[in-house]
């Protein structure tokens, strides 16, 4: 196939996954809720942090989650045990989420007004990074026990993403892990970025990114009613 011909089906499948996802954005922004795509490698602890935001959240809003894995109901399950509602979607072969996959899973969770929706995307740093599920945010996780090279390394999702939690810093004074270097690598391919220092674990940075959480979702909430008022 040439080089051309490649370039058009990226493009024709990139554009289709853009107006699914404005779709999407339409609906969120109908609804007033707050849309996050969360990011990460694999092992950067995702699902664990997930659940502790989940829990320390569920009393205050109403919250829901769509997990993305290859296989297994595994991640769903662990959710589904803080007594938040989570819908499964397993990719097979596929290496991300796309926009047709979250809008099917919206529909099937049955997300409320005014609410947080978590979408814990497939543990990859290349293939989400270009596909938009219309979520107001992507949210970026990087593990201590990772290299602080690894904004560099995959700088695409980086500079996609609006905040970045610098994750396990519980663990710092067992690694060599230079956090202050992980970060400036982080502002070096995105500027705006927000990070986070965070630990699931010790709790350390998790009260600030819930009251980031809240503050975000205060501003869905604020649009949804800003529409109904002009109209």
């Amino acid at each position: 196939m040439s080089q051309t011909r490649l370039i058009q089906l990226e493009a024709d499948i990139l554009g289709k996954n853009d107006r699914y996802a404005a779709v999407n954005r339409g609906v969120f922004a109908g609804k007033g809720v707050l849309a996050l795509n969360l990011v990460s490698s694999p092992g950067s602890g995702k699902t664990t942090l997930l659940c502790k935001t989940l829990e320390m959240l569920k009393d205050r809003l109403p919250l829901a989650v769509i997990e993305g894995d290859q296989q297994t109901t595994n991640d769903a399950d662990r959710i589904r045990e803080t007594g938040v509602k989570a819908i499964q979607v397993n990719t097979g072969k596929g290496c991300h989420l796309d926009a047709h996959m979250v809008g099917h899973a919206v529909e099937s969770l049955g997300v409320e007004d005014c609410s947080i929706l978590f979408i814990e995307n497939v543990g990859n740093l290349v293939c989400p990074a270009g596909f938009d599920l219309g979520e107001a945010h992507k949210v970026a996780i990087l593990s201590v026990t990772e290299g602080e090279d690894k904004p560099l390394k995959y700088p695409d999702m980086f500079a996609a993403s609006d905040i970045a939690l610098v994750n396990k810093v519980d663990l710092l004074p067992h690694l060599d892990f230079d956090i202050d270097l992980a970060e400036a690598n982080l502002r070096r391919v995105n500027p705006k970025i927000r990070i986070l220092r965070v630990s699931a674990r010790s709790g350390e940075g998790m009260e600030r990114w819930t009251a980031w959480l809240r503050g975000a979702a205060q501003m869905a909430r604020s649009s949804l009613t800003d529409a109904e008022a002009a109209e």
